[in-house]
């Protein structure tokens, strides 16, 4: 990961003067917050300014004048969220605002993604959208036109889009909170981690899509980016240290590594140099990067004198170590 800054506006409105009430939206905006701002180890993450209904009025002069400082010169990487209202007009979607009306809902997606296209210093642009008809972000209504293809998106390098639901759909709250939001928190709080503990944004998609079925409201995934930074870092399943030891403990990707009894600390055999590999081997088979003949436990494959290798997934590790890319 660089050490560029990050920045999040996280954005939740529940009291509105002429659309329905929710519930569950300042509820995201400030569970996010809590996780956005730092990692699991609790080292720094974003830098995170909260917008909700219930502290003061989310205007559209409001949400506007934020919008423009959350994109303003800043060379790193902005995240973006929004948890409430969404309209369709004859000119695209429209974030309702809190003053909104049938005449002026709010401010356009559109409006959203001219800002985003704008911010030329930032590395990296994650805008989340957890509202009704969110699909519509990144579909400029010009191309959507008669004689167009239906849904073209068109999105700057470097931006990634998760939208709640499709242009026709509306999204749900349930229990305190969006259905969207709080798949997504599920994912940051290490649901979607990889086994370096990393969350991206396309691995919150997929776990957020995974637990949505073909009945339920359909998230969509948007991205036109190089490289994808982790939005937020848990745990690692395999320290890096060890990931780094792969082209050391296998000659190749898919050599065969034959165990003994010496392997076992409890056999009278045991030699420390090979107890101490054990235990890494241990750890790679817990994060599905390691298998053994016929699928044994570790412990008999080493009494039997049995062989282990690296999965699919354990091979493509053993690539980036090998380049020195961990």
């Amino acid at each position: 990961m660089d050490d560029l800054p990050k920045r999040a506006l996280l954005v939740g409105i529940d009291q509105y003067e002429h659309m329905p009430v929710l519930s569950g939206c300042g509820a995201d905006a400030v569970a996010l917050r809590d996780l956005l701002q730092s990692n699991e180890d609790e080292s720094p993450n974003y830098s995170c300014r909260l917008l909700t209904s219930d502290q003061e009025p989310v205007t559209r002069k409001a949400l506007k004048a934020s919008w423009r400082e959350l994109f303003d010169d800043f060379d790193g990487h902005i995240l973006f969220h929004f948890s409430g209202h969404g309209t369709p007009t004859r000119t695209g979607g429209v974030l309702v605002t809190q003053d909104g009306t049938e005449d002026e809902p709010g401010l356009s997606m559109e409006e959203l993604l001219i800002l985003a296209d704008r911010a030329k210093k930032a590395k990296s642009i994650l805008l989340i959208l957890d509202c009704c008809y969110a699909g519509h972000l990144g579909n400029p209504a010009i191309l959507q036109g008669e004689g167009n293809p239906q849904n073209q998106a068109l999105l700057r390098e470097g931006l990634t889009i998760l939208a709640a639901a499709r242009d026709t759909q509306r999204a749900r709250e349930s229990t305190g909170h969006g259905v969207f939001t709080k798949l997504i928190l599920g994912a940051l709080r290490g649901g979607a981690a990889d086994v370096r503990g990393r969350v991206s944004a396309a691995a919150i998609y997929a776990y957020v899509e995974q637990a949505l079925g073909s009945w339920d409201q359909r998230p969509l995934y948007k991205s036109h980016a190089e490289r994808l930074p982790p939005v937020r870092e848990c745990k690692p399943a395999v320290p890096n240290r060890i990931l780094r030891q792969l082209p050391e403990i296998f000659e190749r990707e898919d050599s065969l590594l034959w165990l003994d009894p010496s392997y076992e600390f409890t056999d009278p055999s045991q030699k420390p140099k090979n107890v101490a590999l054990f235990k890494k081997l241990k750890i790679l088979r817990n994060a599905s990067l390691l298998t053994t003949r016929a699928g044994n436990d570790l412990y008999f494959i080493a009494l039997k004198s049995g062989w282990v290798k690296l999965t699919p997934l354990g091979q493509s590790y053993w690539n980036l170590a090998k380049r020195s890319l961990i």
